[in-house]
């Protein structure tokens, strides 16, 4: 494999600048992070300059519209993002060629011949790739980067920060490039796909609760259990997969006002050995204090307080050849409405 070239080099031609679109002579497939099908393996796709391409990367598992209950991806507790942008497999040499031809669109672009001329001279004349490799056919395969195309319709530089030009990859070789398609690259990909249920607290008494009596919290190990979602990249010699998990281990209550006080005092409850948070309120339990749970100090005059439970769940991955590793954990939380009233002696 030649040595990969980063487009920013090509940006200057003869002390002319020259738009990162133009130089590059490679489309480039955004990627929605938020699709799903419906249950089957999702395939995502984007646009650029009105052309659609198509990532090869697969998702299946529990991705969004899997399930009656799902919700949204979690949020990562610390400083850390899936990949904003990443190269995989992409072109035969006769698909390249043709992609060439479609962006170096002389005749409706301006100012670009000396850098059209460098571009021809790196991918067809020979210095170093010959007629876009074109006698290499079968042998490997041309791969460019894709962006989050969330990231990307933001602004996030970091989903433009992959600025390598197109490059030639032989079958079974590894591309020694920051952000190639690895099985940890795939687990964190898939990291952002995985979608998790709303965070439905169970509650004694449910909804509506009395000034300073506790109110028993819970979830059920049968409602509440690990998620994951594989993602896999069979192209251009390339046959990698990874699947990442998410597991919860943890349910932290916040009572939606100061007023009030939770148990344990932090507002943490872990998860018990089978499972499940917290402990199922039954009668006869009154007069004990909850291992998982709230205690409303005044009334919500009315109307009701913001329950939030947020749950965190610990990730962790597996993929080809044996690897594997953790990720950093995710949080997500819902909010639900508890109504509060002011009676002073309560028969339960």
């Amino acid at each position: 494999m030649h040595p990969v070239v980063p487009r920013r080099q090509w940006l200057t031609v003869a002390g002319l600048a020259f738009p990162c679109a133009l130089i590059a002579p490679a489309a480039h497939a955004d990627v929605d992070p938020g699709g799903g099908n419906e249950g089957g393996p999702v395939k995502q796709a984007g646009s650029r300059d009105g052309k659609t391409l198509t990532s090869r990367i697969v998702y299946s598992g529990s991705t969004k519209g899997t399930a009656a209950k799902s919700s949204g991806g979690f949020t990562p507790v610390d400083d850390w993002s899936p990949p904003e942008c990443w190269y995989e497999p992409k072109w035969t040499p006769a698909e390249f060629s043709e992609e060439f031809k479609k962006d170096w669109d002389i005749p409706n672009a301006s100012g670009v011949g000396q850098a059209y001329a460098l571009a021809k001279d790196y991918y067809v004349n020979g210095h170093p790739y010959k007629d876009f490799n074109k006698s290499e056919t079968s042998k490997g395969i041309w791969w460019d980067e894709v962006r989050d195309k969330a990231r990307a319709d933001a602004g996030d530089p970091a989903a433009f920060a992959c600025d390598t030009a197109t490059f030639w990859v032989k079958n079974g070789e590894a591309p020694k490039v920051k952000n190639a398609v690895t099985p940890e690259i795939l687990a964190e990909l898939a990291y952002n796909q995985i979608r998790v249920p709303d965070t439905q607290v169970s509650l004694a008494p449910q909804n509506t609760t009395k000034v300073n009596l506790p109110t028993w919290a819970w979830l059920d190990k049968a409602q509440f259990k690990p998620v994951s979602v594989t993602a896999s990249l069979n192209a251009g010699g390339v046959n990698v997969q990874a699947t990442t998990t998410a597991k919860p281990v943890a349910l932290k209550l916040e009572p939606g006002t100061e007023d009030a006080e939770t148990y344990p005092a932090s507002g943490k409850c872990t998860i018990n050995n089978d499972g499940s948070i917290g402990e199922k309120y039954t009668k006869g339990m009154a007069d004990e204090t909850p291992p998982c749970g709230i205690k409303y100090l005044r009334s919500s005059d009315g109307g009701s307080f913001k329950l939030k439970a947020t749950v965190t769940w610990q990730i962790s991955w597996t993929g080809t050849g044996g690897a594997g590793g953790n990720l950093p954990d995710g949080t997500f939380g819902t909010t639900q409405d508890i109504n509060v009233q002011e009676i002073q002696a309560v028969n339960r």
